[in-house]
């Protein structure tokens, strides 16, 4: 038989223990996580679902910072940005919301981000 799963319900609790964790990790003196969330477009769906990570982030007590590019970024520029935010200290995941233009080789990009 199947179980119904209330949807929100579930996400609302992942985000109550996500703060929870974060006010912890905080009051430990640790750095606070960093989410660096990468959009290269203008795709109307893909801003709102990286508005709303970006929102979600903050709410979770994280360091969030967006890059929002125009769809004529090129590849290596996306790359050198990805290769920044490798390098910054502060952040500790990077989103590359997809999709990417046709330009881009989303799988090289995505490649490039360190695990």
């Amino acid at each position: 038989m199947a179980e119904v799963i209330d949807g929100k319900s579930v996400a609302e609790d992942v985000v109550s223990k996500v703060k929870a964790l974060t006010a912890e990790l905080s009051a430990k003196g640790a750095t606070k996580p960093g989410l660096a969330v990468v959009i290269v477009g203008e795709d109307p769906a893909s801003q709102v679902y990286v508005a709303s990570k970006s929102r979600t982030a903050k709410e979770c007590g994280f360091h969030s910072l967006q890059h929002t590019l125009p769809a004529d970024t090129t590849e290596g520029q996306l790359l050198k940005i990805i290769g920044d935010l490798n390098a910054d200290k502060s952040i500790h995941g990077i989103l590359v919301q997809l999709p990417l233009p046709g330009h881009t080789d989303a799988g090289k990009v995505i490649q490039t981000i360190a695990p």
